[in-house]
């Protein structure tokens, strides 16, 4: 089996091109989770981040015929790839009213400083 040396750069050019490829045959949700971070490539080693373990269970039930294309691709059969789980990275939504006002001063305290000066309410 060939094992010719690539980096990293090439790995994200045939990585990319494969989730486009899933995108275009109407498999969205691989795609997004290629998406979602870039891979960081360690050696021979594809190494992914993923927000939760329910993503992590999803992408790796289909990501066989994503090793086999990188490995086609890229001529090394010693590509592996491993996942990730970073719950910290996972996206929290706002919902309440309040919980919307705390984004928003995370992000720009001085809104804490309107709501006193205009006396408002959540």
């Amino acid at each position: 089996m060939p094992t010719e040396a690539f980096t990293e750069t090439d790995m994200l050019l045939v990585w990319n091109k494969f989730a486009q490829r899933l995108t275009d045959q109407g498999k969205r949700l691989m795609a997004t989770y290629m998406q979602m971070n870039d891979p960081v490539l360690q050696g021979t080693t594809i190494t992914l981040e993923l927000p939760n373990q329910s993503t992590k269970e999803e992408f790796l039930s289909g990501h066989i015929e994503l090793l086999g294309y990188l490995r086609g691709k890229l001529h090394n059969h010693d590509i592996t790839i491993e996942v990730i789980v970073n719950e910290v990275s996972e996206t929290r939504y706002a919902f309440t009213p309040l919980e919307k006002f705390e984004k928003l001063k995370s992000i720009n305290p001085n809104i804490e400083l309107l709501k006193k000066l205009f006396d408002l309410d959540l």
